[in-house]
């Protein structure tokens, strides 16, 4: 699976519990993630929540569906796109402008603070990745509001390749003696 889309909106926050601050272009570090957030230090182990997406349509989904409109960037997320769907496997690229490619590594599962934000609002963002992906750098560079975004699916590993090279073989042996 393939897609474009956009980047709408980038946001930061510089401690836990800080208010986010909306930018319109920032700098994506392989070190830091979002420059000036801080969640996106490594902290010296592969750190897997670098860099938060949530998709436009999910949160207001969500939030349509407890009866408020929030501003997006009170789901905490670092980057907020459009025209895509983000993908909910783990080593799938998102292309973002003409430098900056994260890989996902897991779902964003909300947290009590949503369910202060609004009753309900937690168990709206459940189903279907609706809180969004955690993502690592693997390129940095300078991403912008209306930047382009492009998805790319991860390949199955070597060893799964395999096994499905061998299972098709197998498939095809089978019906060829029938």
């Amino acid at each position: 699976m393939s897609g474009f889309g956009v980047l709408l909106g980038i946001a930061r926050h510089a401690r836990p519990k800080a208010p986010m601050e909306l930018l319109d272009h920032a700098l994506v570090t392989l070190e830091g993630g979002v420059q000036g957030d801080f969640r996106g230090a490594m902290r010296g182990k592969p750190y897997k929540r670098q860099v938060t997406l949530i998709e436009r349509g999910d949160w207001e989904a969500a939030t349509a569906e407890v009866g408020h409109a929030l501003p997006w960037q009170e789901r905490r997320a670092n980057l907020l796109v459009d025209g895509v769907d983000l993908p909910q496997v783990r080593g799938a690229l998102v292309f973002i402008g003409a430098e900056v490619v994260l890989e996902i590594t897991r779902e964003a599962d909300p947290c009590e603070r949503m369910e202060a934000l609004a009753p309900g609002l937690k168990a709206a963002l459940l189903p279907d990745w609706r809180g969004g992906a955690c993502a690592m750098v693997i390129a940095g560079g300078r991403i912008a509001a209306g930047d382009e975004i492009r998805i790319e699916e991860a390949w199955p590993s070597h060893s799964e390749r395999s096994m499905i090279s061998v299972t098709s073989a197998v498939g095809a042996s089978s019906s060829a003696r029938t």
